[in-house]
């Protein structure tokens, strides 16, 4: 038996975030980042629809591009002061990330950061508050999915945190919001989503359900992040569905080795995070490499290949064309091809092989490896991490 869950009402389209002046409660706080929102006029909007329903309104400003324990826990201990019945998050992943941890914390104070860190091992949620989340970035998906990435910078590692549970009951997809983005930032975030929906449709735990989900949000990647990074209204708001649809597909499929990879590098090294989705699409060719040596994982990558009109005589020819359209796509965004290139060279290469051991076993072990579709241990980590830091040809 497998289980597919989604948020019980999701509000799409231009004007969207008006559907909050519905929602029905006495008190709403709500998790915003670091002013972006306030900026533009959208955290206004969200207080003005909320007190328009009859809400009471609290503020939780200030979340760190990438969350921390801490953070999780001061958010929580003002909710338990407030006592909100709703939880509303707006911007990107980040906001509502912490949010999603708020919750659990709001609602079990005695509950640990390392309880949660356990996949599925959240307690049951709603006791005090539902949650609503609004996404700024076309990327994350966290809207639509049960998974909640914070750090514990303690140790310098990012912990992908896993449950039914933390899916929301309310995701209000607004093009509007998607439209301020940077284009650095929609050319981080469509990748991405792109390595959501790729993952998601070779993962060992793809179905049915997940399969059209991820096959329709590639191609519409693939048509419309490059016109999206240039500018391109109408391209910025498709986008802002086809990362939606991919995090349909992976919060009910799962992920892999990609992510494992990224979340374990993110915040490892002293020279600078490496920004969550552009290592994605850094690491994202070298995996698909790696997963090819698995005829299962190759003929699914080959569908890909295929469904977005590549060409190739077999399976092999197609699955080496999808890694050269995804390094095509990836230097028309103006992201590195390698670690050893980003930021231009801000991540030391002898802190790097120093901490490659550590950073593998902690890859291996990560959330997302379980359902990668080629199994790995630490040494093939190791390897398959120097592939990716010094962009060589992954041959094992």
């Amino acid at each position: 038996m497998a289980r597919f869950t989604l948020p019980r009402d999701l509000y799409h389209g231009k004007g969207a975030l008006e559907e909050l002046k519905n929602i029905k409660g006495k008190k709403a706080i709500v998790v915003v980042g670091g002013g972006s929102m306030k900026r533009f006029g959208f955290l206004g909007r969200v207080e003005a629809c909320l007190k328009e329903a009859g809400m009471e309104v609290k503020l939780f400003e200030g979340v760190e591009p990438d969350p921390s324990v801490d953070t999780g826990m001061k958010g929580a201990e003002m909710m338990r002061e407030f006592e909100p019945d709703w939880i509303v998050a707006i911007g990107g992943g980040s906001p509502i990330d912490a949010a999603k941890a708020m919750w659990a914390f709001y609602e079990y104070p005695d509950t640990t950061f390392e309880d949660l860190c356990i996949p599925f091992n959240f307690p049951t949620l709603r006791t005090k508050a539902r949650f609503c989340a609004i996404p700024s970035t076309s990327g994350t998906a966290t809207e639509v999915t049960a998974f909640s990435v914070i750090t514990d910078y303690k140790k310098g590692v990012k912990y992908p945190l896993a449950d039914f549970n933390i899916t929301p009951d309310i995701a209000i997809v607004d093009p509007d919001l998607a439209e301020t983005m940077p284009q650095k930032l929609t050319a981080h975030t469509g990748m991405d989503a792109l390595t959501h929906a790729v993952e998601a449709y070779v993962s060992t735990l793809h179905c049915d359900y997940t399969d059209p989900l991820a096959l329709h949000a590639i191609k519409m990647i693939h048509n419309d992040l490059n016109d999206s990074y240039n500018g391109d209204k109408e391209a910025r708001a498709r986008m802002h569905n086809a990362q939606c649809l991919a995090g349909m597909a992976f919060s009910n499929a799962l992920l892999g080795i990609v992510h494992s990879m990224a979340h374990k590098t993110g915040a490892a090294y002293s020279g600078g995070h490496i920004v969550h989705g552009c290592a994605n699409a850094m690491y994202l060719p070298k995996v698909i490499k790696f997963n090819s040596k698995v005829s299962e994982a190759a003929k699914r990558y080959a569908e890909i290949a295929r469904f977005i009109d590549l060409k190739g005589n077999n399976d092999e020819e197609l699955v080496d064309a999808l890694i050269a359209e995804i390094r095509s796509m990836n230097k028309k965004l103006d992201i590195p091809a390698c670690i050893k290139e980003y930021e231009g060279g801000i991540i030391d290469e002898a802190e790097f092989n120093d901490k490659l051991k550590t950073v593998a076993e902690l890859a291996v072990g990560d959330a997302c490896t379980g359902s990668n579709p080629r199994p790995i241990a630490p040494a093939e980590m190791e390897k398959l991490l120097t592939c990716c830091y010094y962009d060589k040809e992954v041959d094992f």
